[in-house]
C-alpha cells in the first residue's frame, strides 16, 4: 500500500462521515472543524452561509478531539487533497508550514484588525500560512466574594496574590472551611505547564525561552526567580495534587468553592456562572499578575486558526472560505451566538458583543493586549520537543527534584542541542 493510499484510509477511519453541507457544481472544498462544544455547530452554520452566498459546496470533516497533529502530519506528508481547510492549534503554523499555502495575497488587509501576537505567530518565514480565527489567552479568576470578605484587592503582582491567598485561606479554613485553597493552576507534566511557567518566566522578564533570533534564552536571573516562586505555593497555598492538575482538575477545585485563585483559560468562565455553580455569580477575571513591580503581564497566548493545504485542488475556493469565515461579521456573529473570543480588536468594542459576554470582554482583551506566543514559529518543527523540555523541567522545580538554577542550566544546555548549526 503507499504512503498516499495510507494516509487516506487512515483519515477515512479516523474523520468518520463527512457532513455535506450545501449541493452547488462550482467547485467543492473540505474543512475541519473541532467536535469539542458546540465547535462542529458554529463551523457549519458559518460554511453553510459561505455556500449560499457563492454557490460552492463545502463539506465538513469533524475532528477528533486528540491526535489531530499527527493525522494533519499523516495527510500532508503524504500529499493528500482530502481536506483543504484545516482548523489548526496556534502552536502548529510553524510545525506544518511547509505544507500551507501562503494566504498573503488573499488577505490583503485584512489582518490589519487582528491582535498583533496572532498575526506574528502566523506569519512563518514571511508567509502568512494561517488566519487567526477565534482567541484565547491565560487569565486569573478569582472570588470577588471572598475578596470583598477580607478587604483584599484585586492582587496586581504574584507576592500580592501569594500573600491574598494565604490570608484568605488561612482565614476561612478557621472558619471551619478546612478545604480552601488560596491558588490552583495546571501542574501536571505537560504543553498545559509549558503554558503556566512561560506566563511566570515572562512575568518576570524572563523571556520566552527562545527568542525571535531562535536564540535560547531559558537560563536568567528572571525565569529563575519565576520558578522559584512557583515551587514555594506548592503544599503552601496550592494543594500538593497540584502537580497532577490540567485545566479541569484546577476548574474543579476552584468552581466547587475550595479556592481563591485560579489560573485558566476563558472557557471556564461561563461554567463558573453556570445555573447549577456553586460560585455562579461571585467569580471575577482579571490579567495575570506581575513578577514584582518591574515585571510584566504576561499571559499565553491561545486560539485556533484556519490554513489552506498546499495540497488543495481548488485553493482559490478554499482561501475564499477561510476569509469569509475570519472575517468581522462572522467573528461577531460567533462572539454573539457562541461566545467565542474575537481575534480582531474593534470587535471588543462592539455594543453587540459586549452586551453577549458582559464584563468578559474588557478583561479577555486586556490579557490578549499582553498575550506572549510560545516560541513555535521560532522553533517550527521542534517546538514539541521544546515545550517537552521546558515542561519537563518546570515540573522538576516544582516538585522539588531541583532547585530552579541548576533547572534552567540543564534546560538551556538540552535546547541548543537540539539546534542544528545554530538554526532549527
Amino acid at each position: 500500500m503507499t504512503i498516499r493510499k495510507f494516509a487516506t484510509l487512515g483519515a477515512s477511519i479516523i474523520l468518520g462521515t463527512l457532513l455535506q453541507v450545501n449541493v452547488s457544481c462550482a467547485a467543492t472544498v473540505t474543512i475541519s472543524c473541532s467536535a469539542t462544544g458546540h465547535d462542529l455547530a458554529m463551523c457549519t452554520q458559518g460554511a453553510q452561509a459561505w455556500a449560499k452566498q457563492t454557490g460552492n459546496e463545502v463539506k465538513v470533516v469533524s475532528m477528533p478531539s486528540s491526535g489531530q497533529l499527527a493525522l494533519y502530519q499523516q495527510l500532508l506528508s503524504a500529499g493528500s487533497s482530502d481536506i483543504d481547510i484545516l482548523q489548526i492549534d496556534v502552536v502548529w503554523p510553524g510545525i506544518l508550514a511547509q505544507d500551507l499555502l501562503d494566504l498573503t495575497p488573499y488577505a490583503g488587509k485584512n489582518t490589519v484588525g487582528d491582535f498583533p501576537v496572532y498575526v506574528k505567530n502566523d506569519t512563518i518565514g514571511g508567509h502568512l500560512v494561517a488566519m487567526p480565527w477565534f482567541a484565547d489567552a491565560g487569565v486569573m479568576y478569582y472570588r470577588k466574594d471572598l475578596l470583598d470578605k477580607y478587604g483584599v484587592k484585586v492582587p496586581d503582582t504574584w507576592e500580592e496574590l501569594t500573600a491574598d491567598a494565604k490570608k484568605i485561606q488561612d482565614a476561612e479554613r478557621a472558619a471551619g472551611h478546612t478545604k480552601m485553597w488560596g491558588f490552583v493552576w495546571q501542574g501536571r507534566n505537560y504543553e498545559g505547564l509549558t503554558c503556566d511557567a512561560l506566563e511566570w518566566v515572562q512575568s518576570f522578564n524572563g523571556g520566552a525561552i527562545v527568542d525571535a533570533s531562535g536564540k535560547v534564552t531559558i537560563n536568567n536571573p528572571g525565569a529563575i526567580s519565576a520558578l522559584t516562586m512557583a515551587h514555594g505555593w506548592v503544599g503552601t497555598i496550592s494543594p500538593e495534587g497540584v502537580l497532577n492538575y490540567s485545566e479541569e482538575e484546577a476548574r474543579g477545585v476552584f468552581q466547587s468553592g475550595d479556592a481563591v485563585f485560579m489560573r485558566n483559560w476563558p472557557y471556564a468562565w461561563s461554567l463558573a456562572n453556570s445555573d447549577d455553580s456553586p460560585i455562579k455569580g461571585k467569580v471575577g477575571i482579571a490579567v495575570l499578575p506581575k513578577g514584582g513591580q518591574a515585571g510584566r503581564h504576561a499571559a499565553v497566548l491561545g486560539g485556533w486558526q484556519l490554513a489552506v493545504s498546499k495540497y488543495s485542488k481548488h485553493p482559490d475556493v478554499a482561501a475564499s472560505l477561510v476569509m469569509y469565515l475570519t472575517s468581522p461579521a462572522e467573528q461577531k456573529r460567533r462572539a454573539i451566538e457562541g461566545g467565542y473570543a474575537s481575534t480582531l480588536v474593534d470587535l471588543y468594542k462592539d455594543k453587540g458583543v459586549r452586551d453577549a459576554i458582559g464584563p468578559f470582554a474588557d478583561s479577555l482583551y486586556d490579557n490578549l493586549v499582553n498575550a506572549v506566543a510560545r516560541p513555535s514559529a521560532v522553533t517550527r518543527t521542534r517546538y514539541n520537543q521544546v515545550s517537552t523540555e521546558f515542561s519537563g523541567a518546570a515540573y522538576a522545580v516544582l516538585s522539588g527534584s531541583t532547585d530552579a538554577a541548576t533547572s534552567v542550566k540543564d534546560l538551556d544546555s538540552k535546547l541548543n542541542g537540539l539546534r542544528h548549526g545554530g538554526k532549527w
